[in-house]
């Protein structure tokens, strides 16, 4: 089991990766925007922190898609760099060429089964069905996530990791493991909730007041 952060503050992944919980982080164009920054300097940052697998996205057509892929490896390396592209016609042309030549390829935008065979056939190293998203649409993200986990199971996929993405609660973490992914990505904000059981909290609070009392006892 994988934990991804899907973030571009490059500060708060330096936090969480410090924990040595985090294995690795997805970008995309709009949380690229919403940090303000170049996409170049905020990958080159997180290369410089540590971060062993890194999405970065690429867009237009299918050759753009290539020259683009293949200028980030070239610039930033293979060893911590995946090139992010659409389940789409040219996204999936792009995955075959990119993949072919050894880089690491994650597959987004994935929303159904089908879609999920074919960024395997097409030798995608990740695959990321958006869960939350599907829930928006009226069908059950977390089902497809164990359609897909199973189906690959059944065919002894193993090349191709499912990257269960666009998850909203802890409880859609913890059941994306459970029905069979292998990583799951998140924003900051719940993975802080990981940590978090209302149970846990009056436990300490029980054991705080008990130590408490007994050094009292003991002085």
């Amino acid at each position: 089991m994988k934990l991804f952060l899907d973030s571009a503050i490059t500060d708060e992944i330096k936090k969480y990766y410090n924990t040595g919980l985090i294995d690795g982080v997805t970008t995309n164009p709009t949380l690229i925007y919403k940090s303000g920054r170049d996409p170049e300097d905020v990958y080159q940052e997180l290369i410089d922190i540590g971060i062993p697998d890194i999405s970065m996205e690429v867009v237009g057509d299918e050759n753009t898609m290539i020259g683009e892929g293949r200028r980030l490896i070239k610039k930033f390396g293979n060893r911590q760099s995946t090139i992010k592209v659409p389940c789409t016609v040219e996204g999936l042309a792009a995955c075959r060429a990119l993949s072919d030549e050894g880089a690491r390829v994650n597959v987004t935008l994935i929303f159904s089964l089908a879609q999920s065979i074919l960024a395997y056939k097409s030798g995608a190293t990740y695959i990321s069905p958006f869960v939350g998203r599907v829930d928006d649409n009226s069908f059950n993200g977390l089902e497809l996530i164990k359609e897909i986990a199973a189906t690959f199971c059944t065919h002894d996929v193993e090349s191709t990791k499912v990257l269960a993405a666009s998850l909203r609660d802890v409880h859609s973490v913890a059941e994306c493991f459970t029905y069979g992914a292998d990583i799951v990505t998140m924003p900051p904000k719940i993975f802080d909730k990981m940590y978090n059981h209302v149970l846990t909290e009056k436990g300490l609070a029980l054991f705080d007041a008990d130590y408490a009392a007994t050094i009292g006892k003991t002085l």
